[in-house]
């Protein structure tokens, strides 16, 4: 479905362009220099996420982040991959490459999500 632009739409996909990394709603509202409440926020991301633009990730922690989707084609979105969550930074972002899991014999592997925590790249 074809959606109009708005202001806050435009506002939300540039700060998770910038940031590079999944953002909560909280993280958004902290960071957003436009004026728009919580709910103008919560609804442009579910929106995005109906439209294939972003996904939601819930955390171990029990809270939604939102990474936008790169490597995802219009007609076909793969979300089956591991985030990894800074426990200094808080940083969450998509990994890239698969996670194995060696499952027991007898068992069928058919989706594969997960998180992992530790220290980033950056706070190593």
């Amino acid at each position: 479905m074809k959606r109009r632009s708005t202001p806050a739409k435009k506002a939300v996909i540039e700060l998770l362009k910038s940031s590079g990394t999944a953002l909560s709603q909280e993280m958004i509202e902290a960071q957003i220099t436009e004026k728009m409440d919580r709910v103008t926020i919560y609804r442009v991301l579910n929106s995005f996420c109906e439209d294939g633009i972003t996904h939601r990730i819930l955390s171990d922690e029990g809270k939604y982040y939102f990474a936008l989707c790169l490597d995802c084609k219009e007609d076909s979105h793969n979300h089956e991959h591991f985030h990894f969550r800074c426990v200094e930074c808080q940083k969450v972002e998509c990994l890239p490459q698969p996670v194995i899991v060696n499952l027991p014999k007898g068992y069928v592997q058919e989706n594969t999500t997960g998180w992992v925590t530790g220290y980033c790249n950056n706070c190593n």
